[in-house]
């Protein structure tokens, strides 16, 4: 992943990101005495939702300030510094959850293959992350910008945004037999006046990398200006998600 994290803007700033995923949990529908991954677990919360109903839940995520802050949120639960690409476990799990996470990965042949090692034969994966389309409007807006202020164009996306079909693929491509996939629009309420900066802040740090503080503080009022008639409605701020949802049990 290659973001610049604040755990403590993405508690305050981004629950929306872990609130959101509680109906994910609903879908893995987690047992008492299953294993788990919880694969990019960001500051715990979810880790702590599906260790609620009593199965015995590992959270790895690439990021040591969100490990950091997880550990101290949860001291009880088991988390660790890890490389989704690359990661090893020393038990197979029952099933790996993911949330949000998946399209951070521009390599995402690796991430599916560690994942088929970490995941017992006949058990699933079941993840959401962004899909074909998947914030647009922002992009957009971040490209038009920089275009206006006569800065370079923008810094090579650092998501990857795919297709259902295309993720279907490569999940069967790696031993997966695909139990569900769809992809939908999910417009996403940003908290407060400056939710889009705020987001911005959070999420999208690369595209300005090349930047002093005062380009910087330029570029991001002429992108809340021309992102303004899409994205803010009815006095909120919206980010035009839109997200692929899958179950997928490995062969």
């Amino acid at each position: 992943m290659n973001n610049a994290w604040d755990p403590d803007l993405y508690q305050k700033k981004h629950s929306f990101v872990w609130q959101l995923g509680q109906d994910l949990v609903t879908l893995l529908d987690p047992q008492p005495g299953e294993s788990i991954l919880d694969l990019g677990c960001g500051t715990g919360q979810l880790t702590q939702a599906i260790a609620e109903f009593g199965a015995t839940v590992i959270g790895i995520d690439a990021d040591p300030a969100m490990i950091a802050e997880a550990h101290q949120q949860f001291p009880k639960l088991a988390f660790e510094v890890a490389d989704v690409c690359s990661f090893r476990l020393s038990e197979p799990v029952d099933a790996i959850f993911s949330n949000a996470v998946l399209h951070w990965i521009t390599d995402p042949v690796a991430v599916i293959q560690s994942m088929a090692i970490a995941l017992k034969p006949g058990e699933c994966i079941v993840a959401e992350f962004g899909g074909k389309g998947n914030i647009a409007t922002v992009l957009a807006a971040i490209a038009t910008a920089r275009d206006r202020l006569n800065l370079d164009p923008s810094p090579a996306s650092p998501w990857y945004f795919p297709s259902m079909g295309e993720y279907v693929s490569l999940l069967e491509q790696q031993g997966f037999k695909v139990q569900l996939a769809r992809l939908y629009d999910r417009p996403t309420p940003l908290e407060g006046q400056n939710g889009l900066r705020n987001w911005l802040a959070m999420f999208a740090t690369r595209f300005w990398a090349d930047l002093s503080a005062q380009q910087l503080e330029t570029l991001l009022a002429e992108i809340v200006i021309i992102a303004r008639p899409s994205l803010y409605r009815h006095d909120q701020w919206w980010a035009d998600y839109r997200r692929i949802q899958v179950i997928a049990n490995k062969l």
